[in-house]
């Protein structure tokens, strides 16, 4: 009889304390969620940042372009008046010498004007691949922009409803470190505080405790699946329980959510 109740005890134990280790590590999930929140928009503003840069970059190249399109223009306008006054003088000049040289002169000017043409036609194309690309470009800054300010929005709503949650979680998990004796409690909180993930209780996979390749003995696996006595893992010092009792647990508390509820 007093075996039966030791059972019992045991078993109560287990499942108090593995309660309290699903209500811990949703409030551990919560607060990794809400901690990489920012990081998420940080790195959605960084995209926007960067499509801003390319417009602006964009808008520059745009400017230098109409920039010599226009100083060109402007040349090729003066090379023209400069060909006319030429010609005019050649009416007037009757030294082949000077006569000469004015052609020389008439004839550079019109090369120049025919190279500015062709570095016109060749401006005004690579304006309009910039002028539809900047105008892509812009298309996908206002997108990206539209998105950044709905993502805040959603992950704002998104924390406010987590922080109603962890707030209940909370709560709960003082509800349910009561339960559970000093003692256990004391070394489920060092358990808790020592391993990367957080689990202080972990159950049998294969033979070995969860995240352990280190086969447990017969009889500790004897006691685990009796639920006899608390066990210890030897390698991470992690309370182990079998997996039956667990998923019982799980179904209970995060399936029902009969904490929350009630």
């Amino acid at each position: 009889m007093i075996s039966k109740l030791q059972e019992v005890t045991v078993e109560k134990k287990l499942r108090d304390l593995y309660d309290l280790q699903l209500i811990d590590s949703r409030i551990d999930e919560i607060n990794s969620l809400i901690e990489n929140f920012p990081i998420e928009i940080h790195e959605i503003e960084n995209e926007v940042k960067k499509l801003q840069n390319k417009v602006e970059k964009i808008q520059k190249e745009i400017y230098g372009y109409r920039s010599s399109l226009q100083k060109k223009k402007e040349m090729i306008k003066e090379d023209e008046n400069d060909i006319k006054k030429s010609k005019k003088q050649q009416d007037q000049i009757r030294n082949n010498r000077e006569l000469k040289s004015l052609s020389k002169e008439i004839e550079s000017q019109e090369l120049e004007i025919e190279l500015a043409n062709k570095n016109i036609k060749d401006f005004e194309m690579k304006l309009s691949q910039k002028e539809s690309l900047l105008e892509e470009s812009e298309i996908l800054y206002k997108k990206k922009k539209e998105h950044v300010l709905k993502k805040r929005k959603e992950l704002y709503r998104v924390i406010q409803n987590y922080q109603k949650e962890q707030k209940i979680l909370l709560k709960y998990s003082v509800i349910f470190s009561k339960k559970i004796e000093p003692h256990l409690l004391k070394k489920y909180n060092r358990i808790r505080s020592k391993v990367k993930n957080g689990l202080a209780i972990v159950t049998v996979d294969r033979g070995a405790s969860g995240g352990s390749f280190f086969i447990i003995p017969p009889q500790e696996y004897l006691d685990i699946i009796q639920r006899k006595k608390i066990v210890f893992d030897a390698h991470s010092g992690c309370i182990v329980i079998d997996a039956a009792l667990a998923e019982e647990e799980r179904k209970r508390i995060l399936d029902e959510k009969n904490f929350i509820a009630h």
